[in-house]
């Protein structure tokens, strides 16, 4: 614990300048008003839950990996990372992880040894996707004969990552990846994108769909506005009223034949989805 009792970093970025550089960004957010998305970047992992990832990232590029975890968080998935690929090594070989996301050009070893020693010495069998700016068929090839089962160029779009790496995963278990979500009497299957409540079928837009699935993951916790509208639209995010109209549209179908409302709106905040009063 530091003086205000704030928990130390639990092993993520461990170099000082990348601390550094996560620790203005916080400060940034902070002073000027801003919800702090990164304020759990550096929590200790809670139990894993079949509708949550841990997903390792091994990365040196810090903006990258922010937007990663402001991404894949505020879905309930549970996040580390290492900046170099001896800690990632260290991290994968101490850990247990569903998924880990390796860049090639890492400092000290690469990401392709990196891939080797996990395959091989180590015999790890997690899910490997590579992000990398080396698109040739040689870096490609090179990359899965490391042991890597999947490979992404940069830049690429968080939506395609987080549905390649729930196809990893599911091919991995054998099983869907969260197939089933549940809050209250509400149910939504992100396989077939069925959505009911106490067994009536719910009517959704595609957009409404999307909502749902990131708030039901991480109920009961809540998802800032400026969350959902980067998980939606990405970087360009619409005018604050169609959030507004999608969450209005949600709510009819969700809670206006109910007389116990499941969808909860923290003003000036952002939503939630809970059971509780």
């Amino acid at each position: 614990m530091v003086a205000n009792g704030t928990p130390e970093p639990c092993g993520l970025y461990p170099h000082p300048a990348l601390r550094a550089t996560f620790s203005r960004m916080r400060e940034k957010e902070s002073s000027c008003g801003m919800p702090v998305l990164f304020r759990d970047l550096f929590r200790a992992p809670g139990p894993l839950a079949m509708n949550r990832l841990r997903i390792l990232i091994i990365d040196d590029n810090p903006a990258l990996v922010a937007n990663l975890f402001e991404f894949f968080e505020p879905l309930g998935h549970i996040m580390d990372a290492a900046p170099d690929g001896l800690t990632g090594l260290h991290l994968a070989n101490t850990n247990e992880y569903d998924a880990i996301l390796l860049d090639l050009m890492l400092p000290g070893i690469d990401g392709i040894e990196v891939c080797r020693r996990l395959r091989r010495e180590a015999r790890q069998n997690t899910p490997i996707l590579m992000l990398t700016a080396r698109d040739t068929l040689p870096d490609k090839l090179d990359g899965f004969d490391s042991g890597a089962d999947d490979y992404v160029v940069k830049p690429f779009l968080l939506p395609e990552l987080e549905r390649r790496l729930y196809a990893l995963v599911r091919r991995y278990r054998g099983a869907g990846v969260g197939a089933h979500l549940q809050v209250a009497d509400l149910l939504f299957n992100t396989d077939t994108l069925e959505a009911t409540r106490a067994g009536q079928h719910l009517s959704l837009s595609p957009i409404c769909r999307r909502i749902l699935e990131v708030l039901m993951r991480a109920s009961p916790g809540v998802v800032t506005r400026a969350q959902l509208e980067h998980i939606v639209w990405g970087d360009d995010p619409p005018d604050q009223d169609v959030l507004r109209t999608h969450i209005y549209a949600l709510r009819n179908a969700i809670d206006r034949q109910f007389s116990k409302k499941i969808v909860k709106t923290l003003q000036r905040v952002g939503y939630r989805l809970s059971a509780d009063d």
